[in-house]
């Protein structure tokens, strides 16, 4: 894809149309194709703006920000919510893994933690007995 027309040559089109010269011309000159003198020239018509406009790459995120402030403001009112109690109850088209991106880019993770002490007097192995 080649680079956006530079800030200067877009003023030079729209000076050049104003004083009364043609497409052609203005080509010759610029060393720009015709098609660009045509859209630079119609835009700053609709618009009054040479601008640039930023490019909108990549596809719209599944989740937008709208939803991302009442999926935060879910987990800090409940904290133990799980990733699919989130997806279901906003009804997300979205899969957990990706849910759980989005989430770390937030800053916010789901590390479950234990609420109550270990057990040190509970047995952790059967020993060697039990093997047989």
């Amino acid at each position: 894809m080649p680079n956006p027309l530079s800030q200067q040559i877009r003023e030079n089109i729209i000076y050049h149309k104003q004083n009364g010269a043609k497409n052609d011309e203005i080509v010759k000159w610029l060393r720009v194709s015709k098609a660009s003198v045509k859209r630079i020239w119609r835009l700053y018509k609709e618009e009054k703006s040479v601008e640039s406009k930023p490019h909108k790459r990549g596809r719209r995120a599944a989740v937008g920000d709208k939803s991302m402030n009442r999926i935060t403001a879910k987990i800090k009112e409940q904290p133990d919510i799980t990733l699919a109690e989130l997806i279901a109850e906003f009804e997300l088209k979205i899969s957990i893994s990706a849910l759980s991106r989005k989430l770390r880019k937030e800053d916010l993770t789901f590390k479950k933690r234990r609420y109550t002490r270990k057990n040190n007097s509970a047995r952790t192995s059967l020993g060697c007995g039990a093997s047989g």
